[in-house]
């Protein structure tokens, strides 16, 4: 029996003492950095200008994956059965919540390390210039004549899909969803006038001034410097206030120390100005959380996104 103790003394001591030198040694080899959408989307966007200021900061090359389909859950549950070694990241934002709850898949935040959050997007409601509305009013005065007529592009589960739908549910209205795997397309569809309205940001500004879309209103607490003439959701009469946020995280069991080396790399490319140049340009801000702040913060996300998904009803019984 004392041999057995001993033998289980030595194993214990032995995992102490690999634990620093893990996080001594990493990284050694380059970090892969799984996006469950497609490149050139929202997501996409925000991650790939951070990849190199992260790679400055850890010492190693981060290479972003393009990991997509079934609404984020693909990439989702590749980033789930990594090896918790700190060598994959994972790029998420508030359709972790939302399709878990929707039961589109079993993966849930819970299954990951946070890191850190890094940028919060505003939400625009948005429409196609060959639509006749000039304003909110007369989309709503529209949608109250014609129920289920009016088209809305989204990926189904999501956060495109759980703007619209909080906006019908305040407003008395009802759409028609039209489902799209991530951005690009859903942006190519209403380009097209293929659907009526989306979910967008600021980055679709320069389309909108061009005449190529329409914004009629914004899920901020006030307007927006940018768009003066952009009305908030609250003023039209809808307290809603929605933001889509990002960040990075790992598989669960990682070890501390690989984590908190992340986590000090993630805060200084956080921190440089490129990256918040980048953020600009992508219509949102840097909304930086360490580690430590990032988990709590989930927590809260988690139960306001399943309380919003219980209000509209997408909640699978």
């Amino acid at each position: 029996m004392r041999a057995v103790l001993r033998s289980l003394a030595v194993i214990a001591a032995l995992g102490a003492m690999a634990m620093p030198a893990v996080a001594q040694g990493y990284p050694e080899r380059p970090i892969k950095m799984v996006v469950p959408w497609a490149a050139g989307g929202d997501t996409d966007s925000i991650f790939r200008p951070f990849a190199p200021l992260l790679q400055k900061h850890i010492g190693q090359p981060i290479v972003i994956a393009n990991v997509v389909g079934a609404s984020g859950t693909v990439g989702a549950r590749e980033a789930r059965g990594s090896p918790p070694d700190g060598y994959t990241l994972y790029a998420v934002h508030d359709y972790i919540h939302l399709v878990h709850y929707a039961g589109v898949t079993d993966v849930k935040y819970t299954d990951f390390e946070p890191i850190c959050l890094l940028s919060a997007t505003p939400s625009i409601l948005t429409a196609s210039p060959k639509t006749p509305w000039k304003s909110w009013a007369e989309l709503a005065d529209d949608a109250k004549k014609r129920p289920g007529q009016i088209t809305v592009g989204a990926t189904l589960g999501s956060t495109s899909h759980i703007f619209p739908a909080l906006i019908e549910k305040a407003a008395g209205v009802k759409f028609k969803y039209v489902s799209y795997e991530g951005l690009a397309p859903r942006m190519n569809a209403i380009l097209g006038g293929h659907v009526d309205l989306t979910d967008a940001n600021l980055t679709q500004k320069g389309k909108v001034d061009a005449g190529e879309l329409k914004f009629l209103a914004i899920a901020a607490e006030k307007r927006d410097p940018e768009i003066p003439n952009v009305p908030t959701l609250k003023e039209l009469g809808m307290d809603i206030v929605y933001a889509v946020s990002r960040g990075l995280m790992v598989p669960k069991s990682t070890p501390a120390p690989v984590r908190a080396k992340l986590n000090e790399a993630c805060g200084k490319a956080a921190k440089e100005p490129e990256f918040a140049e980048a953020m600009k340009k992508q219509g949102t801000r840097v909304a930086y959380l360490d580690a430590s702040d990032y988990g709590p913060f989930l927590d809260k996300l988690d139960r306001e996104n399943k309380a919003i998904m219980i209000d509209v009803g997408l909640v699978k019984k």
